[in-house]
Protein backbone atom coordinates (compact mmCIF):
# COMPACT_ATOMS: atom_id res chain seq x y z
CA UNK A 1 0.00 0.00 0.00
CA UNK A 2 1.27 3.51 -0.85
CA UNK A 3 2.44 5.56 2.11
CA UNK A 4 0.32 8.69 2.57
CA UNK A 5 2.27 11.85 3.49
CA UNK A 6 1.65 13.42 6.87
CA UNK A 7 0.14 16.67 5.51
CA UNK A 8 -2.41 14.72 3.43
CA UNK A 9 -3.29 12.58 6.44
CA UNK A 10 -3.90 15.66 8.61
CA UNK A 11 -6.01 17.26 5.88
CA UNK A 12 -8.13 14.11 5.61
CA UNK A 13 -8.66 13.97 9.38
CA UNK A 14 -9.75 17.63 9.47
CA UNK A 15 -12.18 17.07 6.61
CA UNK A 16 -13.56 13.98 8.33
CA UNK A 17 -14.07 15.86 11.61
CA UNK A 18 -15.78 18.75 9.83
CA UNK A 19 -18.09 16.40 7.93
CA UNK A 20 -18.98 14.53 11.12
CA UNK A 21 -19.74 17.78 13.00
CA UNK A 22 -21.90 19.10 10.20
CA UNK A 23 -23.74 15.82 9.81
CA UNK A 24 -24.39 15.67 13.58
CA UNK A 25 -25.82 19.22 13.59
CA UNK A 26 -27.98 18.96 10.47
CA UNK A 27 -29.24 15.34 10.42
CA UNK A 28 -32.43 14.36 12.38
CA UNK A 29 -32.38 11.75 15.04
CA UNK A 30 -34.07 9.14 12.84
CA UNK A 31 -31.97 6.44 11.24
CA UNK A 32 -33.67 7.13 7.91
CA UNK A 33 -31.52 10.23 7.44
CA UNK A 34 -28.32 8.18 6.97
CA UNK A 35 -28.37 8.44 3.20
CA UNK A 36 -28.75 12.28 3.03
CA UNK A 37 -25.98 12.66 5.62
CA UNK A 38 -23.73 10.41 3.57
CA UNK A 39 -24.52 12.42 0.47
CA UNK A 40 -23.73 15.67 2.32
CA UNK A 41 -20.46 14.23 3.61
CA UNK A 42 -19.66 13.10 0.11
CA UNK A 43 -20.34 16.62 -1.14
CA UNK A 44 -18.00 18.07 1.49
CA UNK A 45 -15.20 15.77 0.44
CA UNK A 46 -16.04 16.40 -3.23
CA UNK A 47 -16.37 12.71 -4.12
CA UNK A 48 -18.69 11.96 -7.08
CA UNK A 49 -21.82 9.97 -6.28
CA UNK A 50 -20.98 7.02 -8.52
CA UNK A 51 -17.52 6.69 -6.95
CA UNK A 52 -19.09 6.86 -3.47
CA UNK A 53 -21.57 4.14 -4.42
CA UNK A 54 -18.79 1.96 -5.78
CA UNK A 55 -16.82 2.49 -2.59
CA UNK A 56 -19.73 1.49 -0.38
CA UNK A 57 -20.41 -1.56 -2.55
CA UNK A 58 -16.80 -2.68 -2.25
CA UNK A 59 -16.87 -2.12 1.52
CA UNK A 60 -20.08 -4.09 1.89
CA UNK A 61 -18.69 -6.88 -0.26
CA UNK A 62 -15.70 -7.10 2.04
CA UNK A 63 -18.00 -7.38 5.06
CA UNK A 64 -20.26 -9.93 3.27
CA UNK A 65 -23.46 -7.87 3.19
CA UNK A 66 -25.50 -5.63 0.90
CA UNK A 67 -25.88 -1.88 0.77
CA UNK A 68 -28.19 0.61 -0.91
CA UNK A 69 -26.50 3.10 -3.18
CA UNK A 70 -26.90 6.83 -2.62
CA UNK A 71 -29.02 8.82 -5.08
CA UNK A 72 -27.02 9.84 -8.13
CA UNK A 73 -26.80 13.34 -9.45
CA UNK A 74 -28.60 12.42 -12.67
CA UNK A 75 -31.53 10.45 -11.23
CA UNK A 76 -33.02 8.58 -8.29
CA UNK A 77 -31.13 5.96 -6.36
CA UNK A 78 -31.87 2.22 -6.38
CA UNK A 79 -30.99 -0.59 -4.01
CA UNK A 80 -28.24 -2.78 -5.44
CA UNK A 81 -26.89 -6.10 -4.23
CA UNK A 82 -23.12 -6.19 -3.93
CA UNK A 83 -21.36 -8.53 -6.37
CA UNK A 84 -18.88 -11.04 -5.02
CA UNK A 85 -16.33 -10.29 -7.75
CA UNK A 86 -15.72 -6.68 -6.69
CA UNK A 87 -12.10 -6.12 -5.57
CA UNK A 88 -11.49 -5.13 -1.94
CA UNK A 89 -10.55 -1.51 -1.26
CA UNK A 90 -6.87 -0.78 -0.88
CA UNK A 91 -7.05 2.44 1.13
CA UNK A 92 -9.62 4.62 2.81
CA UNK A 93 -9.82 8.38 2.93
CA UNK A 94 -11.96 10.92 4.83
CA UNK A 95 -15.23 9.47 6.08
CA UNK A 96 -14.10 5.90 5.36
CA UNK A 97 -14.53 6.37 1.62
CA UNK A 98 -12.22 4.67 -0.82
CA UNK A 99 -10.11 7.14 -2.77
CA UNK A 100 -7.70 6.59 -5.60
CA UNK A 101 -4.46 8.54 -5.47
CA UNK A 102 -2.70 9.21 -8.74
CA UNK A 103 0.79 9.40 -7.29
CA UNK A 104 2.07 9.90 -3.79
CA UNK A 105 5.86 9.66 -3.77
CA UNK A 106 8.65 11.24 -1.83
CA UNK A 107 10.50 14.14 -3.39
CA UNK A 108 13.85 12.37 -3.36
CA UNK A 109 12.64 9.43 -5.42
CA UNK A 110 11.76 11.53 -8.46
CA UNK A 111 15.08 13.34 -8.71
CA UNK A 112 17.34 12.37 -11.59
CA UNK A 113 20.57 11.18 -10.02
CA UNK A 114 22.23 10.27 -13.33
CA UNK A 115 24.40 12.88 -14.95
CA UNK A 116 23.22 13.72 -18.45
CA UNK A 117 25.99 13.49 -21.07
CA UNK A 118 27.02 16.81 -22.60
CA UNK A 119 29.41 17.66 -25.40
CA UNK A 120 30.78 20.84 -23.80
CA UNK A 121 33.45 21.34 -21.16
CA UNK A 122 34.97 24.41 -19.55
CA UNK A 123 38.07 25.95 -21.11
CA UNK A 124 39.71 26.00 -17.69
CA UNK A 125 40.91 23.57 -16.49
CA UNK A 126 39.90 20.95 -19.07
CA UNK A 127 41.26 22.48 -22.29
CA UNK A 128 44.10 24.64 -21.00
CA UNK A 129 45.50 21.88 -18.79
CA UNK A 130 45.75 19.50 -21.77
CA UNK A 131 47.29 22.18 -23.98
CA UNK A 132 49.83 23.10 -21.29
CA UNK A 133 50.91 19.46 -20.86
CA UNK A 134 51.15 19.06 -24.66
CA UNK A 135 53.33 22.19 -24.98
CA UNK A 136 55.65 20.93 -22.24
CA UNK A 137 55.97 17.56 -23.97
CA UNK A 138 56.81 19.20 -27.34
CA UNK A 139 59.36 21.51 -25.69
CA UNK A 140 61.13 18.61 -23.98
CA UNK A 141 61.15 16.60 -27.24
CA UNK A 142 62.58 19.55 -29.20
CA UNK A 143 65.28 20.15 -26.57
CA UNK A 144 66.39 16.49 -26.52
CA UNK A 145 66.24 16.26 -30.32
CA UNK A 146 68.38 19.40 -30.75
CA UNK A 147 71.04 18.00 -28.41
CA UNK A 148 71.64 14.86 -30.48
CA UNK A 149 70.82 16.07 -34.03
CA UNK A 150 72.45 19.08 -35.70
CA UNK A 151 70.35 21.53 -37.69
CA UNK A 152 70.76 21.29 -41.52
CA UNK A 153 72.57 24.62 -41.85
CA UNK A 154 74.57 25.71 -44.88
CA UNK A 155 78.13 27.05 -44.88
CA UNK A 156 78.90 30.56 -43.75
CA UNK A 157 77.47 33.25 -45.97
CA UNK A 158 79.82 34.88 -48.48
CA UNK A 159 79.09 38.54 -49.09
CA UNK A 160 80.89 38.35 -52.43
CA UNK A 161 78.73 35.52 -53.77
CA UNK A 162 74.94 35.64 -53.70
CA UNK A 163 73.29 32.23 -54.15
CA UNK A 164 71.24 31.85 -57.30
CA UNK A 165 68.35 31.32 -56.89
CA UNK A 166 67.91 33.06 -53.53
CA UNK A 167 64.84 31.52 -51.94
CA UNK A 168 63.07 32.28 -48.68
CA UNK A 169 62.36 29.52 -46.15
CA UNK A 170 59.69 27.08 -47.33
CA UNK A 171 56.96 28.62 -45.17
CA UNK A 172 57.52 31.98 -46.93
CA UNK A 173 57.90 30.59 -50.44
CA UNK A 174 54.18 31.04 -51.12
CA UNK A 175 54.48 34.77 -50.42
CA UNK A 176 57.64 34.99 -52.52
CA UNK A 177 55.79 33.24 -55.36
CA UNK A 178 52.98 35.81 -55.14
CA UNK A 179 55.56 38.61 -55.38
CA UNK A 180 56.63 37.31 -58.79
CA UNK A 181 53.04 37.60 -60.08
CA UNK A 182 51.54 40.73 -58.47
CA UNK A 183 52.46 44.13 -57.12
CA UNK A 184 54.01 43.97 -53.60
CA UNK A 185 50.97 45.75 -52.15
CA UNK A 186 48.62 43.17 -53.64
CA UNK A 187 50.82 40.13 -52.99
CA UNK A 188 51.95 41.08 -49.50
CA UNK A 189 48.87 42.80 -48.06
CA UNK A 190 45.67 42.43 -50.07
CA UNK A 191 45.61 38.70 -50.85
CA UNK A 192 46.85 37.45 -47.41
CA UNK A 193 44.56 39.96 -45.68
CA UNK A 194 41.49 38.73 -47.58
CA UNK A 195 42.33 35.14 -46.67
CA UNK A 196 42.73 35.94 -42.99
CA UNK A 197 39.52 38.01 -43.00
CA UNK A 198 37.55 35.10 -44.52
CA UNK A 199 38.89 32.76 -41.86
CA UNK A 200 37.80 35.23 -39.16
CA UNK A 201 34.28 35.41 -40.62
CA UNK A 202 33.93 31.63 -41.05
CA UNK A 203 32.64 30.89 -37.49
CA UNK A 204 30.01 33.66 -37.84
CA UNK A 205 28.80 32.48 -41.25
CA UNK A 206 28.72 28.76 -40.45
CA UNK A 207 27.26 28.57 -36.94
CA UNK A 208 26.57 24.84 -36.98
CA UNK A 209 27.93 23.35 -33.69
CA UNK A 210 28.30 19.87 -35.16
CA UNK A 211 31.76 18.27 -35.43
CA UNK A 212 30.81 15.99 -38.34
CA UNK A 213 32.39 16.90 -41.71
CA UNK A 214 29.13 16.31 -43.59
CA UNK A 215 27.43 18.98 -41.43
CA UNK A 216 30.18 21.62 -41.87
CA UNK A 217 30.53 21.76 -45.65
CA UNK A 218 31.08 25.54 -45.83
CA UNK A 219 33.77 25.76 -43.15
CA UNK A 220 35.64 22.69 -44.39
CA UNK A 221 35.46 23.86 -48.02
CA UNK A 222 36.77 27.32 -47.12
CA UNK A 223 39.67 25.92 -45.09
CA UNK A 224 40.53 23.34 -47.77
CA UNK A 225 40.60 25.97 -50.55
CA UNK A 226 42.96 28.23 -48.61
CA UNK A 227 45.26 25.37 -47.61
CA UNK A 228 45.44 24.03 -51.18
CA UNK A 229 46.03 27.55 -52.57
CA UNK A 230 48.98 28.12 -50.26
CA UNK A 231 50.34 24.57 -50.68
CA UNK A 232 50.39 24.93 -54.48
CA UNK A 233 52.33 28.21 -54.22
CA UNK A 234 54.87 26.62 -51.86
CA UNK A 235 55.34 23.59 -54.16
CA UNK A 236 55.85 25.80 -57.20
CA UNK A 237 58.37 28.01 -55.40
CA UNK A 238 60.25 25.00 -54.02
CA UNK A 239 60.58 22.67 -57.01
CA UNK A 240 59.68 24.71 -60.12
CA UNK A 241 61.86 27.81 -59.65
CA UNK A 242 65.48 27.77 -60.77
CA UNK A 243 68.29 30.34 -61.32
CA UNK A 244 66.95 33.87 -61.48
CA UNK A 245 63.75 32.50 -59.94
CA UNK A 246 62.67 31.43 -63.39
CA UNK A 247 60.20 28.63 -64.00
CA UNK A 248 61.94 25.27 -64.59
CA UNK A 249 60.88 21.63 -64.55
CA UNK A 250 62.66 19.58 -61.88
CA UNK A 251 62.99 16.49 -64.10
CA UNK A 252 64.98 18.44 -66.72
CA UNK A 253 66.60 21.42 -64.96
CA UNK A 254 67.17 19.78 -61.57
CA UNK A 255 66.21 20.75 -58.05
CA UNK A 256 67.10 24.15 -56.65
CA UNK A 257 65.75 23.72 -53.16
CA UNK A 258 67.51 23.05 -49.86
CA UNK A 259 66.13 22.77 -46.36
Amino acid sequence: MTEIPEHLRKRAEEAKAKAAAKAAGDAPAEAAAEAPAAAESAGDSRIPAHLLARSKSAKANKEGGTIATAPAATGGGVATAVADAAPPPTATGPGGHTQRLLTVVKAGSIQDLKSTPIDKVHVWPHLLAVEFVASLAITVFTLIFSIFVNAPLLELANINQTPNPSKAPWYFLGLQELLTMFHPMVAGVTIPGMGIFLLILAPYIDRNPSNKPEDRKFAISLFTIQMMFWAVLVIIGSFFRGPGFNFVTPWTGGLFFEL
